[in-house]
């Protein structure tokens, strides 16, 4: 196959968005991130084939991310992105194309004349980088945080992808770096002596390493970006043996502890549904059955954790949660700092997203005979349009 084969690198583990799933298979608009790229090269005129280079535990996520595009079967990475993106070369040996593209998965809008520069500059150098001028003064860090000094800009560039290449010399440039920790493929391009240009890069092009860039890339797509939805929780628990009891992830000492399978954290177990509800997933018991024994005991973050993790996988974001205790007794005014920012923490979100506070029922009902305590919460989810990234 003559042409120009782009490899689309996705074997990462993605753990600085965090979240249960690899970023590339995370839900942008409806779709896994990594689609758009491929979609991107697929669609373009002057590329003959896209070959996706995955993990080998992820092959179910990437025929979904994946279902109905025409491309060449997926190969498996390797420990590190040299790796993988070596051994994604290594599969394209039978197929002998001119000229390939690598591109990371989670740069999800290269465009098309991005695309036609990187492989225009092939016609006079081995290697070509699609990159960016600093334009920002950079500054070098010393010990507790203070500025060391300050860097001459000029000349410098800051990399994206794609980065092409002519075929064979980048085949061998790869083979001799092999076990060697190179930061690109231009920097494997470079060992080996060859010419790579640089050629201009796009804003757009940016890769999506954290929240507030998927949150950037989502407000990228057509028709807007978000929907908001809104659930609510409410929990109770019953007062019983013990000192201490556990609310919003803080221990606090109390004349009684509180009564139930898991921790009986009963701040936690509301927002919990008040999240599981925005999104549609049912309530905490659906989750974490009482009947099941693994949970007796558990520590309601787990809860909480895992109600996060399902709208960060569907490419959402909590805009906001918020607590009340209905209780006489303890007093919350005293912990509330610390239940804030335990909640912020558990949700990866900022502390003025969450709101805690109590009330008391004038000493009426279960709650006013200090029996036990309740809580109800409100949460705010924000969505991509487009999809639940079921």
């Amino acid at each position: 196959m003559a042409g120009c084969i782009a490899l689309i690198v996705a074997a990462g583990r993605g753990q600085r968005l965090g979240g249960e799933l690899p970023k590339q298979y995370r839900a942008l608009g409806g779709h896994a991130l990594m689609r758009y790229s491929v979609e991107a090269f697929l669609r373009h005129p002057r590329i003959t084939g896209v070959r996706a280079i995955i993990h080998p535990d992820d092959r179910a996520l990437y025929d979904r991310a994946v279902a109905g595009l025409a491309l060449l079967d997926p190969v498996h990475g390797g420990a590190e992105r040299q790796d993988s993106a070596r051994l994604g070369l290594e599969s394209l040996g039978a197929l002998a194309p001119d000229h390939v593209l690598i591109h990371d998965a989670a740069r999800p809008f290269p465009d098309s004349a991005l695309i036609a520069r990187t492989i225009d500059a092939l016609a006079s150098h081995d290697g070509a980088v699609a990159a960016l001028p600093v334009t920002d003064t950079l500054k070098r860090g010393g010990a507790n945080a203070a500025i060391a000094g300050t860097l001459d800009r000029t000349d410098l560039w800051r990399a994206q992808t794609p980065q092409g290449f002519r075929f064979a010399p980048i085949l061998a440039a790869h083979r001799a770096a092999k076990g060697l920790a190179l930061t690109d493929d231009a920097a494997v391009a470079e060992r080996a002596g060859l010419s790579v240009a640089l050629v201009p890069g796009s804003e757009e092009n940016f890769k999506v390493t954290t929240e507030s860039d998927l949150a950037r890339a989502a407000a990228r797509l057509p028709g807007g970006a978000w929907e908001y939805r809104t659930g609510l929780g409410f929990d109770v628990h019953r007062f019983g043996p013990g000192d201490t009891l556990w609310l919003c992830g803080v221990e606090v000492a109390h004349t009684h502890g509180l009564v139930g399978h898991s921790d009986a954290d009963v701040g936690l177990h509301a927002a919990t549904d008040a999240i599981l509800g925005a999104i549609g997933e049912g309530d905490i018991g659906h989750h974490f059955p009482p009947s099941d024994a693994k949970w007796k005991g558990s520590p309601s973050h787990l809860f909480l954790d895992h109600a996060g993790a399902l709208v960060r996988a569907r490419g959402g974001a909590i805009a906001s949660l918020d607590v009340t205790f209905i209780c006489e007794r303890p007093k919350i005014g005293p912990h509330r700092p610390r239940m804030i920012a335990r909640v912020a923490e558990i949700l990866g979100i900022e502390l003025d997203r969450v709101g805690i506070k109590a009330t008391t029922t004038e000493h009426l009902g279960f709650t006013g005979r200090e029996e036990g305590m309740a809580a109800q919460a409100i949460a705010t989810v924000r969505l991509p349009l487009g999809g639940m990234g079921r």
